[in-house]
């Protein structure tokens, strides 16, 4: 199977990981909606939500409850915004929650949102160290 998170989740492709263990893998996404904006997928390929093993559920949560935090506090933002498809608009075919950090009047509305991309590599890499010092507790 071709599938490109679990490529990532086994370090063929690069990212910018903000977090990495044997549940998940958190990663910046390629074209955020605000920077810091992180993708989690569970390291064993699930298509949907429905297709990871209950007994896995829990602590893959718990990696996008840490993500979630971190992403709040790493970039300043005063709240944020956690969603995931399953199957329609799943641009690929592997479970991921996007963390997608919030401010009032930050301009998203609906669900047609703009991406963006970031300025360079040295801003993504600033902005994935920063999430993973908070992941860290530093």
């Amino acid at each position: 199977m071709d599938c490109v998170f679990c490529a990532i989740a086994a370090d063929e492709l690069p990212s910018h990981r903000v977090l990495a263990d044997d549940t998940a893998v958190a990663f910046l996404d390629r074209r955020p909606l605000f920077p810091g904006h992180v993708l989690v997928v569970p390291r064993r390929h699930a298509e949907t939500l429905t297709d990871l093993p209950e007994d896995e559920v829990g602590a893959f949560f718990s990696r996008v409850r840490r993500v979630t935090a971190a992403v709040e506090r790493g970039t300043g933002a005063a709240g944020s915004f956690v969603a995931a498809n399953n199957r329609v608009s799943q641009s690929v075919p592997h479970l991921h929650f996007h963390v997608v950090p919030r401010n009032r009047k930050d301009g998203l509305r609906g669900f047609f949102w703009p991406r963006q991309h970031y300025a360079d590599e040295a801003e993504a890499a600033r902005v994935a160290a920063r999430l993973r010092a908070e992941l860290d507790g530093r």
